[in-house]
């Protein structure tokens, strides 16, 4: 009989001493690192767009800062530390403490993840849970097959059920009042 070896969790540490190459990108969640595919060229128009589109609403009322993919993202304390690569992240000007030189130290106010093959089971299971846990307040999932867009707003212990979106209808965001985003102009070819 041979005895196996237990992994050990990786850690935030180990996962700060991963070399630095820009063709992939890892997550680290409870312990485990992810890596991250390549998104596709219809991920990256949508994210694009979102990006484009946000951008111009918060920097025209100073709202904060927005960001995308690949940027840290780093949750919890010492060993339970947590890194994610949200593909959009927004944090309020008042909170603007939080973007440090090695990516987002804390929870952002609106975390948005468009979903890839390979990703939908870790976004809308693990991750949901994690942002909520880590008191994300606001949580998109976009989903480039269906044209939807799902937002969670935090409740008191979890997510509220979430606002879905569809193809052709305007969406609001609680974190940007003043955003309204066409569908049709995000899912657009």
């Amino acid at each position: 009989m041979t005895a196996t070896k237990p992994r050990l969790p990786y850690t935030y540490d180990d996962y700060r001493t991963l070399p630095e190459d820009m063709s992939r990108r890892y997550e680290l969640l409870h312990g485990d690192l992810y890596r991250v595919p390549a998104p596709t060229t219809r991920h990256q128009q949508i994210l694009s767009t979102l990006y484009s589109l946000v951008r111009l609403q918060v920097n025209s009322h100073q709202l904060g800062t927005v960001l995308f993919a690949p940027v840290d993202v780093i949750l919890g304390q010492g060993d339970a530390r947590e890194v994610v690569q949200p593909d959009l992240m927004f944090v309020a000007a008042d909170r603007r403490d939080l973007v440090k030189l090695q990516g987002i130290v804390g929870p952002p106010d609106l975390v948005v993840e468009i979903l890839s093959p390979g990703t939908e089971e870790r976004d809308r299971g693990y991750k949901l849970k994690m942002y909520a846990r880590h008191n994300v307040p606001e949580y998109w999932i976009v989903d480039p097959d269906t044209c939807t867009i799902d937002i969670y707003s935090a409740g008191p212990a979890e997510y509220l059920a979430p606002i879905r979106y569809r193809d052709g209808e305007v969406m609001t965001c609680a974190r940007l009042r003043e955003l309204r985003l066409s569908l049709r102009d995000i899912f657009a070819d």
